[in-house]
C-alpha cells in the first residue's frame, strides 16, 4: 500500500489565483505540508479548507524526512506547498521530492501547476526575449561579485529575487557593471494592491527608488536584459 504525494502551487499575493484542482487536492488530501503553518494557514481559512498541516522548512532535518517517507508508506496522501508559487523554486520542495523518489519509487507523485513569479513577471515585464535564466535569491556576501558578472556577461535574460531592503543596494551594484543601455525591469507585489512595473536602465531605476521610497516595499523580481 503507497500513498500519493502532491507538489501543489498556491496563489503568490491574490487569494483568488489559485486553480480549482489545487483547491480540491487540498481539501481532500490527509495532510498538508508547509513551509509555515502560519502562512498556509491564512489560504486555507479563506476557503475553509480543515485539512490537518505540518511544517516542513530548510532547517528540517532527515528525521523529518523519514517520518514523511513513513507516512506515506502507510497509503496516504499528502501535499506539499511552499509559501507562494510552485513549490521547488528556491524552497525546499527538490529535497523532498528527490528523497522520495530515491527511497519510494512506488509512490506516485503529481504536480499540480499554478502561480510562478517568475513566469508572472516575465509577462508583465515587457522584455523581449527567447531564452532566460534564472539564478533565485542573490547572494548577500558570498559569490556576490561573481554573481554580479555572470549577469554582466550572460547572453540571455537573467531572473533573480531580492528583498526590499536590499533592492536599493542591488541595483547601485548592477549600475557599477552593465552597460547604460541595458535594459532592468522590477517587478514587485506581483497581483497584490501594489503591484508595480518598473523598467528602464539601473539609473532610471534607482531615480524612481529615491523619487518614492514606498516603491522599496515589498519582494521583487529582477529581470536584466542579456549582453548586447
Amino acid at each position: 500500500m503507497s500513498g500519493k504525494l502532491s507538489i501543489v502551487a498556491t496563489p503568490i499575493g491574490n487569494l483568488e489565483d489559485i486553480t480549482l484542482r489545487a483547491l480540491r487536492t487540498l481539501k481532500e488530501c490527509d495532510l498538508i505540508l508547509c513551509e509555515d503553518t502560519k502562512t498556509t494557514k491564512k489560504l486555507l481559512i479563506g476557503y475553509e479548507i480543515k485539512t490537518r498541516t505540518e511544517s516542513f522548512h530548510t532547517h528540517s532535518d532527515k528525521r523529518k524526512l523519514n517520518s514523511i517517507a513513513h507516512k506515506l508508506q502507510t497509503g496516504i496522501h499528502i501535499a506539499y506547498v511552499s509559501d507562494a508559487g510552485t513549490p521547488g523554486i528556491s524552497d525546499p520542495g527538490p529535497f523532498l521530492v528527490r528523497e522520495i523518489q530515491n527511497t519510494l519509487p512506488e509512490v506516485s507523485i503529481e504536480i499540480i501547476p499554478g502561480p510562478d513569479a517568475v513566469s508572472a513577471s516575465l509577462s508583465g515585464a515587457g522584455m523581449i526575449f527567447k531564452e532566460y535564466l534564472f539564478l533565485g535569491f542573490v547572494p548577500q556576501k558570498k559569490g556576490r561579485q561573481t554573481f554580479l558578472k555572470k549577469i554582466k556577461d550572460l547572453d540571455y535574460v537573467s531572473v533573480s529575487f531580492e528583498s526590499s531592503h536590499r533592492i536599493k543596494k542591488f541595483i547601485t551594484e548592477l549600475k557599477t557593471v552593465l552597460e547604460t543601455d541595458r535594459e532592468v525591469a522590477l517587478v514587485k507585489e506581483i497581483s497584490k494592491i501594489h503591484e508595480t512595473i518598473i523598467r528602464g536602465n539601473t539609473q532610471n531605476i534607482l531615480d524612481r527608488l529615491i523619487e518614492d521610497p514606498k516603491l522599496e516595499k515589498g519582494e521583487f523580481v529582477v529581470i536584466v536584459e542579456a549582453k548586447k
